[in-house]
């Protein structure tokens, strides 16, 4: 493989690994996530009252 394409290479998987690395750090740092959830029960859809 050329000298191009050893960098072309290592620029594509540095960007891809970087973005993935960063996606996980934004998913697991963020904070006080657990206020947000709610289970399936605390959700109102709004389709079983009545008319």
């Amino acid at each position: 493989m050329t000298t191009e394409g050893w960098v072309l290479m290592l620029v594509s998987m540095g960007f891809v690994i970087g973005l993935f690395l960063f996606c996980f750090y934004r998913v697991l740092t963020t904070p006080k996530s657990e206020e947000h959830m709610h289970g399936t029960l605390d959700i109102d859809t709004g389709d079983t009252n009545e008319p």
